[in-house]
């Protein structure tokens, strides 16, 4: 799947798949064949940072 260049859209589509599919951004990276730095620098961009504990970004 590709993602969303839309960095709102990207949020979106990231946090609905740590909701439903993964139980950590390692395991969404790894299996998406993702970026972890690229994907948190993205979201960093808009204001938003992975909570672990919640995981998902906020």
């Amino acid at each position: 799947m590709d993602l969303p260049k839309d960095k709102f859209m990207l949020l979106s589509v990231i946090n609905m798949k740590l909701r439903d599919q993964y139980d950590s951004l390692d395991a969404l990276c790894e299996d998406m064949d993702v970026d972890k730095a690229k994907l948190t620098a993205d979201l960093a961009e808009i204001g938003y940072v992975y909570d672990e504990t919640l995981n998902s970004f906020k």
